[in-house]
């Protein structure tokens, strides 16, 4: 009898990868712990003040050149984001990353619209580097400062 031969990078063929649920539950454990960790982040700290990364400012400027349509005010159109043609130019935003921030492509949850709190409807599963780029502009444009004042707001009238 001989032994199957094991798996390495060399010779792993994803098309017959098992989804391990294990794997599947330690992904998804993930990527909320990401999103309720930014969560409490903005309802702390201002948006707008906050940087998310080393490069926000070449970030912001990298997208502002590369999709000078995107406006972050506005409701993210997931159909269009995710057409061919959207992909294509995501990736190769994307990929001007692949040495300079870590997880880069990681999976993670953004909101699809700034003025809205996360949930089934109003998320969408992006790589880590288009997050950066969306929050980066909404935190830019002050968009997410609703969520820090309606946390202290909240506080503030809890001491009267």
């Amino acid at each position: 009898m001989t032994n199957p031969e094991p798996k390495t990078a060399d010779n792993f063929d994803p098309e017959k990868a098992e989804n391990l649920e294990d794997i599947e539950k330690q992904f998804a454990v993930k990527v909320v712990q990401h999103m309720t960790t930014y969560w409490a982040i903005l309802e702390k700290v201002r948006g707008s003040t906050l940087r998310l990364t080393k490069i926000d400012d070449e970030i912001y400027d990298h997208l502002k050149a590369d999709f000078p349509e995107f406006d972050p005010a506005k409701v993210i159109d997931e159909d269009e984001m995710k057409s061919k043609t959207g992909k294509e130019r995501w990736r190769k935003f994307l990929m001007a990353y692949e040495k300079k921030v870590d997880d880069y492509n990681y999976g993670t949850m953004v909101r699809n619209a700034p003025n809205s709190e996360y949930g089934q409807e109003e998320t969408i599963f992006v790589p880590r580097m288009q997050f950066y780029a969306i929050e980066i502009a909404r935190n830019r444009n002050g968009l997410n400062d609703w969520i820090y004042e309606q946390n202290h707001k909240e506080e503030g009238s809890k001491a009267t």
